[in-house]
């Protein structure tokens, strides 16, 4: 788990981001907002600690994609700082064939991950092609096979989920059920599994909580 900050500003408020798999932050780096930014990703291990975020007035997660259940497992057992939480296309549950990602989905995925199926991940997450990606594919192989066998995080209240129509990862359907019944505010926007071109200050993903 890695925890990088993208800028640090004193700023009164600050976000964390609870980032997806494979892709960074390069997909929010256009985002401006008088917030200070902290990045964290790299899920294969949990173990490690934010730094103190007491000092801001308000302290709003955004947990992203794998970074939705990643979010709740690290959770357990520590103390809420945050103010306010939003989840954008994932679930406390990301292998589950109603509300996450189908099993049998996510073991072919594991199991034919290479650079070139990585190249084609890339395309169902942005909806059209996108530049060659190197990456190192077995240690992103490592981390979804720690996102399956960690399974499903503990319930966790959101204030907000953002969901994509056009999703071709978590589908938007199993993502509906995952917090129908909640008192998580629904928001379904076009786009698709990654939705971020479509704002361009965070006030846009933050507004109503």
């Amino acid at each position: 788990m890695n925890c990088q900050w993208i800028k640090q500003d004193n700023n009164k408020d600050v976000i964390v981001v609870f980032g997806g798999w494979a892709v960074g932050f390069a997909p929010l780096a256009h985002l401006q907002g008088d917030y200070d930014i902290l990045f964290v990703d790299d899920f294969r291990l949990l173990d490690a600690e934010l730094p103190p975020l007491a000092q801001y007035d308000r302290r709003i997660l955004v947990a992203f994609s794998f970074g939705v259940a990643a979010y709740a497992h690290w959770q357990a057992g520590r103390m809420d700082c945050f103010t306010a939480k939003i989840a954008i296309n994932g679930s406390v549950t990301p292998v589950d064939r109603k509300t996450g990602i189908p099993p049998v989905i996510m073991q072919k995925t594991i199991d034919s991950l290479d650079i070139d199926s990585l190249q084609m991940f890339l395309t169902r997450c942005f909806g059209d092609e996108q530049p060659r990606l190197e990456a190192d594919v077995n240690a992103l192989k490592d981390e979804l096979l720690a996102v399956q066998q960690r399974g499903n995080g503990p319930l966790v209240v959101f204030d907000k989920a953002i969901l994509s129509d056009k999703d071709r990862i978590f589908m938007s359907a199993n993502l509906l059920r995952a917090f129908e019944g909640t008192s998580t505010l629904i928001k379904t926007i076009n786009g698709s599994h990654i939705p971020f071109a479509a704002w361009t200050r965070w006030e846009e993903i933050v507004d109503a909580v």
